[in-house]
């Protein structure tokens, strides 16, 4: 049986972790994480859980905790934002390099300077190649469910790896969503307790459990170990995602398409804004107008092969990009460009950056998108990339467009 309640993004991470029956949470408070830590040191202060929750000196310290503690083959979680996750940003690849399984969320927020406590993703895009998978998320439910996916995948012999999962500060983080919570013996049949697999965490090999200066043979060999480690998560998702999904009701694949069948331009989005993304989809629809969505979810191992699939042979394809390299542009446009390269039936894209600290994507900013979309799948050059960040745009673009001959923005 399910229990329904009203949760925010912050407290659906801590049920997560509460369901995955953790054994250590090592914590360190940061804006718009804090709520997540807070839920949880209640909950270990009056023996809801049964989890040694430690409050740490810095995000450093907490993620050498957490690492040290998974080799130990204890579950653990903990969760930053932003800035902190920078500050702990070095211990990421120890953890990462010593193959131990935990789950972190990191709760996106833009980083300074200047500064805004609004969420996008640089934060979290900063460890892409850190050696953590991650997962990004777009409503309460699927955080919950994601933090008990997560464990699976990084548990599983096959993998290895620790877990970001990423949720967007404000946007979700302190928004309140219905969320089914499953029972904690429906969640152990689906995450039995955590059995450490190598002799590393057991301490059988007493020899392995320092840290060893390797020549580049030898040191190849282990990264590229990590490397095939999260080309396996891909297969393994999906595996899990079916049991999941078996299990629950609810199915969450590498990526999420949204009204893709016969859409013959596409938004490329991820994370909590894809929500505004399918709305806007679902207007142009209502004006004839077909446009579908392609929610990014699993970032890393990154799902190449289904973007391909997704998007290969449609007239345009925007990628929103809630994030900016600066010198280059939107970084996950770069990398679906990468996976699009060489196909028969490459379709246009166009490279658009918006929602940078929070900032809204109005609905003239999306119409001006599909102006876009429109000129590039008739052949003409969108230079890019398209930064979405002045009024005087949108109130110009809403008295642009027109669709079929129809308003389609009031």
């Amino acid at each position: 049986m399910k229990h329904r309640q009203l949760l925010t993004g912050n407290a659906a991470a801590a049920w997560g972790a509460r369901l995955a029956d953790v054994d250590y949470i090592p914590a360190f408070p940061i804006t718009p994480q804090t709520e997540i830590i807070e839920l949880l040191a209640q909950w270990a202060a009056d023996g809801t859980i049964p989890a040694r929750f430690v409050t740490m000196d810095s995000e450093h310290s907490m993620f050498t905790a957490a690492g040290a503690a998974a080799a130990t083959g204890a579950r653990v979680f903990t969760a930053t934002s932003s800035q902190g996750l920078l500050y702990g940003f070095e211990v990421l690849y120890t953890i990462a390099g010593w193959r131990v399984p935990l789950v972190v969320v990191n709760v996106s927020r833009a980083l300074a300077s200047p500064i805004t406590l609004e969420a996008d993703h640089n934060d979290i895009l900063s460890a892409r190649d850190s050696g953590f998978l991650q997962i990004h998320t777009e409503t309460c439910q699927e955080i919950l469910d994601t933090i008990l996916m997560a464990y699976r995948l990084a548990e599983d012999q096959r993998v290895m790896l620790p877990v970001l999962v990423n949720l967007d500060g404000f946007t979700l983080s302190f928004t309140r969503e219905p969320v089914d919570l499953p029972t904690a013996a429906a969640v152990a049949e689906f995450l039995p307790p955590y059995q450490p697999p190598h002799a590393f965490i057991r301490g059988d090999a007493p020899m392995a459990q320092g840290a060893a200066v390797l020549g580049g043979a030898a040191y190849s060999y282990f990264r590229y170990q990590q490397h095939l480690a999260q080309e396996n998560a891909l297969t393994v998702h999906q595996e899990i995602a079916a049991e999941f999904a078996a299990r629950f009701g609810r199915h969450y694949g590498l990526v999420e398409p949204f009204q893709l069948d016969d859409a013959e331009y596409v938004l490329v989005m991820s994370n909590a804004f894809a929500t505004k993304g399918k709305a806007m989809v679902e207007r142009w629809r209502a004006c004839g107008v077909k446009v579908g969505l392609l929610r990014l979810r699993v970032l890393r191992p990154f799902p190449a092969a289904a973007i391909a699939a997704a998007l290969t042979g449609r007239k345009a394809v925007a990628v929103i990009d809630q994030n900016l390299a600066p010198g280059l542009g939107g970084i996950t446009y770069q990398e679906i460009a990468a996976a699009l390269y060489g196909s028969h039936a490459c379709p246009p894209l166009v490279n658009v950056v918006g929602g940078l600290g929070g900032k809204d994507i109005s609905e003239g900013e999306f119409a001006a998108v599909l102006v876009a979309l429109q000129q590039a799948a008739a052949g003409e050059q969108v230079l890019g990339p398209w930064l979405l960040y002045t009024k005087p745009e949108q109130e110009r673009m809403r008295t642009l467009l027109k669709i079929a001959g129809k308003e389609v923005l009031a």
